[in-house]
């Protein structure tokens, strides 16, 4: 059937991770087995909360090699404290490195970590190895097929608590755009039984209820939805006719309307500015460039997005964006970058709130791998940022240097351009993430990070190699030879604690003196590539990231020199 069938998004097949939840079916044995595939991350959350609510169980894949990662406690708080029970699932047992053992002891101390009651912590094991495409039992003892898998599932797992008599209800957890029949609500049926051209009603999140009726059911048949007639309590069925339904909203019997109560969503912990692109260069390679597009592309997530919050500003050209952390607004913007919108981003910022009088924010926990010859740079940079190491742990290789696996608890604010140091300080060699925990008070002391100043492109033109040449032993470049730029364009960073404006245009003048043939060969460092991660963590912010279908560039919110040395002024004094 292929690899990672269920990642759909071109990003998650980039990336390597989920950030839509997807629904499927199998039919083992006679029995139909509904999936729901949900991210692990905590920046993808607002999936994880609303799907959990479809399930009867859930199965926690563990890698047997790392062991339970940081977005497996998110996602597995979840579940526990809606009282699922878990079947751990031990992936790649096949690894010449894995260990199987220490991955269930850790695997067992975060069921204990997280509350778990005595019944969820004696949860079934399943050995796999999913590219060989084969589960046991027992680790010892080779599997020859998946089928251990699903008799675990049908023995552990109950099936969905039904109430056949009572009048309908679905919750609406998933949207769905279908190009025939408009938009479709997903949702388990948790009672009674629907039909197509069935009357229903509406019951939206404000209690306010509208009339509708039925006009196309499908429930899930391994990927793919497959139309019905009529569909009992306990499927995970797709409801079409309801041209403005939403999730959290419950269809229910026309004639005794009842609503379920709808999915609490934790509030975003992130924000940043999404503005117009007024770029010298706006226009240039976009299809989407107004402030009209921009406020309907953004509104128009929301209906599916349910983590996002979108506010207007006293500005028309700029919006308020606020997520569940960088990696969840990232995506986000990229999703809109390939579909032909240009706009620019500001630094992310973290949201604070006020509880009983007391400010509060943000706190993550963060895990770091790294090599141990490294482990004293992390600690330091992570010590800057007010990180407090809660666990330390050496792991030796055989036949390699043992690396060192730490964790910690850090403001949201620290983390932020934190990925960026480390990799600069490890040679690229650091293994790092984090997920949200909890909000504390915040921490009054300024969050110690390493200061950068840029390059900034002194005036509009072409970029060659003579002007770099001059300037690239002043730090580290952003762009090559033959590249268009304008004034104000970040094209690097300086190696000092200030910004500095320079010709990157410059051309080398021949005159009677000079020769060409005599002249040495410029030898140009190779720039960095600029991702959108990268720009977003590298930001100060006096800058912007410009963001158009083909290009990710780095600006001045000023673009005129004259007007920054201003501004400059006007802070110090």
């Amino acid at each position: 059937m292929g690899e990672r069938i269920m990642d759909s998004m071109d990003q998650e097949r980039e990336r390597g991770i989920t950030i839509r939840a997807k629904n499927a079916s199998v039919t083992y044995e006679g029995v139909k087995i509904n999936i729901v595939d949900t991210p692990g991350h905590a920046d993808f959350g607002g999936e994880v909360e609303r799907t959990l609510r479809m399930v009867e169980g859930v199965l926690l894949l563990v890698d047997a090699k790392e062991g339970p990662m940081p977005q497996t406690t998110f996602v597995l708080r979840k579940a526990l404290a809606l009282g699922h029970k878990a079947i751990v699932v031990i992936n790649k047992i096949d690894r010449p490195d894995a260990v199987i053992d220490d991955v269930l002891n850790r695997t067992f101390d975060l069921f204990v970590h997280l509350g778990a009651t005595n019944e969820q912590l004696d949860f079934p094991i399943v050995y796999t190895s999913a590219i060989q495409g084969v589960a046991t039992l027992d680790v010892n003892k080779p599997g020859k097929d998946i089928a251990p898998l699903f008799e675990t599932i049908l023995n552990q797992i109950p099936p969905p608590a039904i109430h056949a008599e009572a009048p309908l209800q679905i919750l609406v957890l998933a949207l769905v755009q279908d190009s025939y029949k408009g938009k479709m609500g997903i949702g388990k049926i948790q009672s009674g039984s629907i039909a197509r051209r069935q009357p229903i009603m509406q019951i939206k999140r404000d209690g306010t209820q509208a009339p509708g009726k039925v006009s196309e059911l499908s429930v899930f048949s391994g990927l793919e939805r497959q139309d019905v007639e009529r569909a009992s309590a306990g499927e995970i069925v797709a409801v079409a006719g309801i041209a403005d339904i939403g999730i959290g909203e419950t269809i229910a019997d026309a004639n005794d309307p009842i609503a379920l109560p709808p999915v609490t969503i934790d509030e975003p912990t992130v924000q940043m500015t999404f503005s117009v692109n007024n770029s010298p260069f706006a226009g240039r390679e976009g299809k989407y460039l107004t402030s009209r597009h921009l406020r309907e592309r953004l509104f128009k997530e929301l209906e599916t997005n349910v983590s996002l919050r979108v506010h207007e500003t006293d500005s028309p050209d700029r919006f308020l964006v606020a997520g569940r952390g960088e990696l969840h607004l990232a995506v986000l913007i990229e999703q809109m970058r390939r579909e032909g919108y240009e706009l620019q981003v500001s630094q992310p910022e973290v949201i604070m709130r006020l509880e009983n009088g007391v400010t509060m924010e943000p706190y993550e926990e963060l895990t770091i791998e790294v090599p141990s010859d490294y482990q004293g740079s992390v600690i330091e940079e992570a010590g800057q940022r007010h990180g407090e190491l809660r666990h330390m742990k050496v792991i030796h290789s055989e036949g390699n240097a043992s690396d060192t696996h730490m964790e910690f608890s850090i403001p949201t604010r620290g983390v932020i351009g934190l990925k960026n140091v480390l990799l600069a300080k490890t040679r690229g060699t650091v293994i790092m993430h984090h997920v949200f925990h909890r909000y504390e008070p915040v921490d009054q002391r300024a969050v110690v990070t390493d200061p950068h100043g840029s390059l900034v492109a002194y005036e509009d033109g072409t970029s060659n190699a003579y002007g770099l040449y001059m300037i690239q032993e002043r730090g580290t470049l952003f762009i090559g030879p033959s590249v268009d730029v304008y004034q104000g364009m970040v094209v690097g960073q300086n190696s000092r604690d200030e910004d500095l404006d320079v010709n990157v245009c410059k051309a080398k003048h021949l005159s009677n003196m000079r020769a060409s043939g005599s002249d040495e060969a410029l030898v140009l460092t190779p720039p960095r590539q600029m991702t959108l991660e990268y720009a977003l963590e590298y930001i100060n912010t006096d800058e912007l990231v410009e963001i158009t279908p083909t290009c990710i560039r780095i600006r001045k919110r000023l673009l005129n020199p004259e007007d920054r040395r201003k501004a400059r002024k006007e802070r110090r004094s």
